[in-house]
């Protein structure tokens, strides 16, 4: 069964009204590149250039500037090993997996039907 927006925002007072701290984890979890670089990371801990590539067409300064504000919501964990060259790696954190859990299914979804649906809208 489905549960319906108002069923959702119920128990919640001023869930998605303006100023709440919904919209604005939303922004930031479905932006163009923070769902991809949160779904490369569902698979496991991965270095910056990893992510580069498994986020086709990113650029540097949005995959730091996506990594930044999904790290500072507490979704990504970024660890710097001491060595020369510098070392990163970055991976979801206990609640970014959490999250993941509840989006890879939408996720698929999408990637099931985006050719049907992004076909349909260009024969308008």
């Amino acid at each position: 069964m489905m549960v319906s927006s108002a069923q959702n925002r119920a128990p919640r007072d001023g869930v998605f009204g303006e100023g709440c701290g919904t919209r604005v984890v939303l922004d930031h979890i479905m932006s163009r590149w923070g769902v991809l670089v949160l779904c490369a990371l569902s698979d496991g801990t991965l270095r910056w250039s990893e992510l580069r590539r498994q986020v086709d067409g990113i650029s540097e300064k949005m995959l730091a500037s996506t990594l930044r504000t999904l790290a500072s919501d507490g979704l990504v964990h970024r660890d710097s090993l001491p060595s020369v060259p510098p070392h990163v790696e970055y991976s979801l954190t206990p609640l970014g997996r959490d999250l993941m859990e509840q989006m890879l299914p939408l996720v698929a979804w999408i990637a099931d039907h985006a050719d049907a649906m992004v076909g349909s809208s260009s024969a308008r």
